[in-house]
């Protein structure tokens, strides 16, 4: 449970630091919506995202994974559909905004990552 809060946390702040990137292609009217966008993201990611790489196994293997992509600006594409105050202006900005949260994502996870190892 507890890992689970720290991840939404951390998935909030990645998509509040890449919507300010991104600056007017992406727009996100606050930190509630932001909480809001990765906790879609993350019922999306679970639920949505296995189904569309089975249907598009195909392309995928065609374009050697660089069709995941596309599946992931798509899905991008889905919440701001559906969340109020989430914009983002095509399926470019949608593929360079999940980019840039990947990127975004796994520098704060990186920075949460420094245990002591003994």
């Amino acid at each position: 449970m507890n890992s689970l809060v720290i991840k939404l946390i951390v998935n909030t702040l990645s998509v509040f630091i890449t919507a300010w990137i991104l600056g007017d292609s992406v727009v996100l009217s606050g930190f509630g919506t932001a909480i809001i966008v990765a906790l879609v993201l993350a019922v999306f990611n679970a639920t949505l995202k296995p189904i569309l790489i089975f249907l598009t196994l195909p392309a995928t293997l065609v374009t050697f994974g660089l069709f995941l992509f596309v599946i992931n600006a798509l899905i991008i594409m889905a919440a701001a559909s559906l969340i109020g105050g989430f914009f983002v202006a095509s399926f470019w900005w949608a593929l360079l905004f999940s980019l840039v949260l990947s990127i975004v994502n796994a520098m704060l996870f990186s920075l949460g990552d420094g245990r002591s190892k003994r």
